[in-house]
């Protein structure tokens, strides 16, 4: 590939105290704690609205309590509170969660599922941040990053005003894809061993037929009631085994990569079906994400047709959202002062410098927490390696 020597420019600047990219559930998570506790913070995020995956693809989030009904006699202990816990009550109050709904099927994989809007998770979560007086630099791209030895000294940005230069004390990469600080020079690695996700929403649908579709074929793995768009005791999660559907169903599921889990917190409505596709090579090489984005939404058009076809109830569904970009899992991979072990997760350790503890990892049931318990994120497992003023967030880090 050719190459050219771009010319020197002068550019505006802007200083803060924190300064945060990527507007994802982690991001939007730093941002208000870092405005909080009084620090002048300022939030990058290079779309018009925040929540990344869980607003893209997830729909869901995982495990606020702990997998007590796994483990008989082990006490059932919500493990995660703060500000995520504030974020679902702001959306309880204007009907945008499922609440904690309880896992009544598949309980030794999740404990409770957390289902939101996803229009309303961005407004509340936008909404929050303004309250704290993070300032927003919404559709803006970071594009580089300005380093002083081992600190950062600044992140160049574009959005449609032009290239800005923000200059803050510390740093937070919560881009998911480690832009920060790949371009500040941290080391990193880039597995490529997830598929990538183009999630759908399909609307006028039986949530109830999907449900005696999956139980009359013994299929039923997961399922969970909550909230739904006022009744407290609907179906809110359901998920089930493909192999134990009708062949033609499961083999056409399998070839387009149709994972069939859903969750909801409306009527007629399933948020979140999964279309996964495996890449070649990492979802930060252009070429291959725009051939995966391409791809995955032909696939979108089959699933719909699936369930057309095989559930009742569904004869008339169609597509209402789609991502409006590739879901990772992961893709860079940042190097940080520790590496959380499987070890860690799995005997349930915890540290020193914790930060947060969890219950949940995405290899239950197959390997399980030690006694239904928490594991912790150390401090340390965020600090970037060799970059004193950078942390990383979110799936971001090595562990």
């Amino acid at each position: 590939m050719s190459q050219i020597v771009l010319p020197s420019r002068t550019v505006r600047t802007s200083e803060y105290d924190v300064v945060v990219a990527g507007g994802g559930t982690a991001g939007v998570v730093a941002a208000l704690a870092a405005a909080r506790e009084g620090a002048r913070t300022a939030l990058i995020e290079m779309k018009g609205y925040t929540g990344g995956t869980v607003v893209e693809g997830g729909t869901a989030l995982h495990s606020f309590y702990n997998l007590w009904k796994a483990f008989p006699g082990v006490e059932k202990r919500q493990v995660v509170r703060g500000i995520p816990q504030e974020i679902i009550d702001r959306l309880a109050e204007v009907g945008g969660t499922s609440g904690h709904a309880e896992m009544v099927v598949g309980y030794d994989y999740d404990s409770v599922c957390t289902a939101i809007d996803t229009e309303l998770f961005k407004l509340v979560t936008l909404t929050m941040l303004e309250e704290a007086g993070v300032a927003l630099h919404l559709n803006t791209m970071v594009t580089d990053a300005l380093v002083d030895g081992s600190r950062v000294m600044g992140v160049v940005t574009e959005s449609h005003q032009g290239a800005e230069v923000i200059q803050a004390r510390t740093f937070v990469d919560c881009t998911g894809y480690g832009d920060l600080a790949a371009r500040a020079g941290a080391t990193y690695v880039e597995p490529n061993d997830y598929a990538v996700v183009n999630s759908i929403g399909i609307a006028n649908v039986d949530v109830e037929g999907y449900y005696d579709f999956l139980n009359s074929h013994d299929a039923l793995t997961q399922l969970a009631y909550g909230w739904r768009d006022g009744d407290p005791h609907a179906i809110v999660r359901l998920d089930g085994r493909s192999v134990a559907l009708p062949p033609a169903f499961h083999e056409a599921a399998r070839d387009i990569g149709m994972s069939i889990v859903t969750t909801t917190v409306h009527d007629k409505y399933f948020m979140f079906i999964k279309i996964n596709l495996k890449l070649s090579a990492s979802p930060t090489e252009r070429d291959a994400a725009s051939h995966a984005e391409v791809e995955l939404r032909r696939r979108q058009l089959r699933a719909v047709e699936l369930f057309r076809e095989y559930v009742p109830g569904c004869e008339k569904a169609f597509i209402a959202r789609t991502s409006p970009s590739l879901c990772i899992r992961r893709a860079r991979n940042i190097v940080c002062d520790y590496d959380i072990t499987r070890d860690d997760v799995l005997e349930a350790r915890h540290f020193e410098d914790n930060i947060m503890v969890y219950g949940f990892h995405d290899s239950a049931p197959r390997l399980q927490i030690k006694d239904g318990g928490t594991y912790g994120i150390p401090y340390r497992a965020l600090r970037v390696t060799g970059l004193d003023n950078l942390l990383a967030a979110g799936m971001l880090i090595t562990s």
